[in-house]
């Protein structure tokens, strides 16, 4: 589960010196064994184009930093408050910020001796995240595995994504993106040479549900997918399977259909879970299937083996 970084607190410009790009981060998992094959090391791009109501990671919709503070953790130092340079934090019992004023400097991030107080998202330079992966090559070599980007959207920072793939491909790191399918299809396409591995999210075919509960259409998702399914021939197809949203015999048999008439490699039923219903309330941010139940293993299974019978190659879980 991903953890906001909190070690750089400001957001100094996009472009290093020597003109590589930066990218906005919100986490480097180390030790991943979900994201791909082997021993991964994860980096979560910030920002997303969709906005679904299941997703456990709000902390990368933002495409910019966020400050998030945990009353849980507050000691009621008062650092906060005097470190502010915009006097955007009031003493009131507690530090109250307000977010019309406050610059997400992450001034009161730097001084908050508890933690209380998060900078979500920090700019990287290739080289140092480059550097931060290649601390485990002896665990990628060993276990066949390497980098996944995801996110939040990897390609909504193409530049900063290509870079970081080139970087990684010539130290001979296996590569993965994980994608929602809402980008531009001739960048995609370009990219997709340098990557060994996509994991592609497709959540519903019913083009209304899909714009009800993500924010946007998914013909750009679908087209893309299809697209993307004759260059490159190691998609992993993501399913997340939420109750009464996308698990209908309607829904499983219109994927099925689509899927069948392109070329993918597997397909991951991801059950839907709770786990990252807290971090909303961090956010200040509401979490629309607050009170939804996973759904029965049964059901899953039903899915997976309904899968199976048309040939897919089905795993339960990512």
């Amino acid at each position: 589960m991903p953890i906001p970084c909190t070690d750089v607190l400001s957001a100094p410009a996009r472009i290093e010196t020597d003109s590589k790009p930066k990218g906005l981060i919100f986490d480097v998992m180390r030790f991943s064994v979900h994201d791909g094959p082997g021993i991964r090391t994860t980096v979560f791009f910030k920002g997303c184009p969709l906005e679904c109501w299941w997703c456990h990671n709000p902390e990368g919709l933002s495409p910019e930093p966020e400050v998030v503070y945990v009353p849980d953790k507050c000691v009621l130092c008062g650092d906060c408050v005097a470190a502010c340079p915009n006097h955007a934090i009031a003493w009131r019992d507690r530090p109250v910020r307000d977010p019309q004023v406050c610059k997400k400097c992450g001034d009161c991030a730097a001084v908050c001796p508890a933690e209380a107080t998060q900078m979500i998202g920090r700019w990287i330079g290739v080289d140092e995240l480059v550097a931060r992966v290649s601390k485990d090559l002896v665990f990628f070599e060993e276990s066949g595995g390497g980098v996944t980007f995801s996110g939040g959207e990897p390609f909504l920072q193409a530049d900063f994504l290509e870079a970081a793939l080139d970087a990684c491909r010539a130290r001979g790191i296996h590569t993965v993106v994980e994608t929602c399918g809402v980008v531009n299809q001739k960048v995609l396409l370009r990219l997709s040479a340098k990557v060994d591995l996509f994991l592609y999210d497709v959540k519903m075919m019913d083009r209304a549900k899909h714009l009800k509960y993500t924010g946007a259409p998914n013909d750009s998702i679908l087209a893309n997918l299809a697209a993307l399914a004759q260059h490159h021939n190691n998609i992993h197809v993501r399913f997340p399977v939420i109750s009464e949203v996308n698990d209908a015999d309607r829904d499983v048999a219109e994927m099925a259909c689509f899927l069948k008439s392109i070329k993918i490699s597997r397909l991951d039923l991801l059950p839907y879970h709770a786990i990252g219903g807290d971090k909303y309330r961090r956010l200040n941010r509401a979490y629309r299937l607050e009170g939804m139940r996973a759904p029965a293993p049964e059901k899953i299974q039903a899915i997976a083996e309904r899968f199976m019978r048309d040939g897919f190659v089905v795993r339960i879980g990512g």
